[in-house]
């Protein structure tokens, strides 16, 4: 069995992630999608709210599995048994730090892999930061995000 983690911190889960791991999902036969904590980076929701959404995102995809953690990534793709860490690249801008970050990766744990995947065209300018920007501001992000996840930013939890 092959497995992959997907690692970020999801806040929130876009349509261009659940685009990523439904085309992963033909490639490995388990993909956990493992949400950081992240607190340095002041989430709008908090951990339990990032999985939750996710969860009901991806319910139809029964080769996910979403678990939280709060260590190294390849620390984690190793306590799961991942051989491969999933990192999507949206414009040439992520590159540089994708790059670095998979570096690193590979020589704190040689034993793991990163897989850049590239999202379809219509969601290679979605980002996380940009869709609870635009909600934050009253702009609609209907076609950016699940309907889950639309409700829980305009009722502000």
């Amino acid at each position: 069995m092959t497995i992959a983690v997907y690692p970020g911190t999801f806040d929130p889960i876009t349509n261009g992630h659940s685009d990523l791991i439904a085309r992963a999902s033909t490639i490995f036969d388990r993909i956990i999608v493992a949400i950081a904590s992240s607190p340095g980076k002041q989430p709008r929701f908090n951990l339990n709210q990032r999985v939750e959404l996710a969860r009901e995102v991806l319910s139809g995809n029964k080769c996910v599995e979403i678990m939280e953690f709060d260590k190294l990534t390849v620390d984690f793709a190793r306590q799961v048994g991942a051989k491969v860490i999933l990192r999507g690249l949206r414009a040439v801008s992520d590159f540089e730090y994708e790059f670095q970050l998979a570096g690193m990766n590979r020589r704190l744990s040689p034993d793991v892999e990163t897989l850049f995947l590239t999202p379809a065209e219509q969601f290679t300018y979605v980002s996380s930061t940009l869709v609870k920007e635009i909600s934050a501001l009253g702009g609609d992000v209907a076609e950016f995000v699940h309907p889950c996840v639309l409700a829980a930013l305009k009722s502000g939890n």
